[in-house]
C-alpha cells in the first residue's frame, strides 16, 4: 500500500524480476485482479505493476468527483514511489482514457502505449448515460449497475458457458464502493482526448472486442487515425471484457507488440553491453 498525506492510498503489486516495466491500469469497477489472465504472459520477460484506481479495489476513494488528471496524477507519484522513471502503459477502458492523459501530460514516462477497448471521447455513452449511472449508485448502491454491465461487457455465449469466470467479475464490481463508481464515472466522462493524440510519439497498439458495444470499433479506429504511431487489433469472438473473454488472443496480440517495441529495445540495449 503507498500511503499518500493528503491522498488516497493507493494499493499496487509487482510482478515479474527483470525486463523494462509495464503499468497496467484496469476497468471501471474492477481492480488489479482483472488482469490474472495476462500475468503468466508477461512476468517472464517484463517486470509488472498493477494498482487499483482510487475507489477501487483496495485503494482510497478520496474526494469526489476526481479527473483523469487527478487520476494521471495517482499513477505517477505511484511510479515516483516505486522509482520507475519509464514504462509501457497498458490501460483498459477507463485505464486506457487515464493512460492517454498520463501519455499527454507526462510524454517522457510513456515507452509505449496500449489502448485497449477504450475510447478518447464518448460517442456511444453520452454524458446522460454516465449521469444517470451515477445516480443509479447514489441512491440505490452498486447492486442495480452490475447485471446491466456485465450483459454490455461480455457476449451470450462466454456468460452461458463460463458463469464463474462471470461471477467472479460480477463481485468485484458489487464491491466497488459507491463514491468510487461516482467519481470515476465523472472523470470519465469527461474524456476528449481526440485532438492532442498526435502529440503521442511512442508506439501504441489499440485492441478492441469484435462485438464491444460500449467503446466499439468505431472510437478505436478514430484513436488508431489520430495516433502517429499505432497499430489496430481488433479480438474476435469478444466483447468489451477481451482480456477475460479471450485472453490468448489479447495476450498474443499484446505480447507481439511488447516484443517487436519495448522488449526488441531491451533486448538491443543488452547486447551493447
Amino acid at each position: 500500500m503507498f500511503e499518500r498525506a493528503g491522498a488516497p492510498a493507493i494499493h499496487y503489486t509487482l510482478d515479474g524480476k527483470r525486463g523494462p516495466w509495464l503499468v497496467l491500469s484496469h476497468s471501471l469497477g474492477c481492480d488489479v485482479s482483472m488482469w490474472d489472465a495476462q500475468m503468466s504472459a508477461l512476468t517472464g520477460r517484463y517486470r509488472v505493476l498493477r494498482y487499483d484506481t482510487r475507489g477501487h479495489g483496495r485503494s482510497g476513494v478520496g474526494a469526489t468527483p476526481c479527473t483523469l488528471e487527478q487520476l494521471a496524477d495517482d499513477a505517477a507519484q505511484l511510479m515516483d514511489h516505486l522509482r520507475i522513471d519509464e514504462a509501457t502503459w497498458i490501460g483498459f477502458s477507463m485505464g486506457g482514457m487515464i493512460g492517454q492523459t498520463f501519455a499527454l501530460k507526462y510524454p517522457q514516462r510513456v515507452q509505449g502505449l496500449v489502448l485497449a477497448d477504450t475510447t478518447s471521447q464518448h460517442g456511444a455513452t453520452p454524458q446522460s448515460v454516465w449521469d444517470e449511472r451515477i445516480r443509479v449508485a447514489r441512491a440505490h448502491g452498486i447492486e442495480p449497475l452490475v447485471q446491466p454491465a456485465i450483459a454490455r461487457w461480455f457476449t451470450t455465449s462466454f456468460r452461458e458457458t463460463q458463469p464463474a469466470a462471470v461471477a467472479a467479475v460480477a463481485q468485484v464490481i458489487a464491491s466497488t464502493s459507491v463514491e468510487g463508481w461516482a467519481g470515476a464515472c465523472a472523470a470519465i466522462a469527461s474524456v476528449h482526448t481526440t485532438s492532442d493524440l498526435y502529440r503521442i510519439g511512442c508506439p501504441a497498439l489499440v485492441m478492441v472486442g469484435e462485438h464491444d458495444i460500449g467503446t466499439p470499433l468505431a472510437a478505436s479506429l478514430e484513436m488508431h487515425r489520430h495516433l502517429p504511431q499505432s497499430t489496430l487489433a481488433v479480438i474476435a469472438d469478444a466483447a468489451h471484457m477481451t482480456c477475460i473473454e479471450q485472453p490468448e488472443r489479447f495476450n498474443r496480440a499484446l505480447r507481439m507488440f511488447l516484443d517487436s517495441t519495448v522488449g526488441a529495445s531491451s533486448e538491443a540495449a543488452r547486447e551493447r553491453l
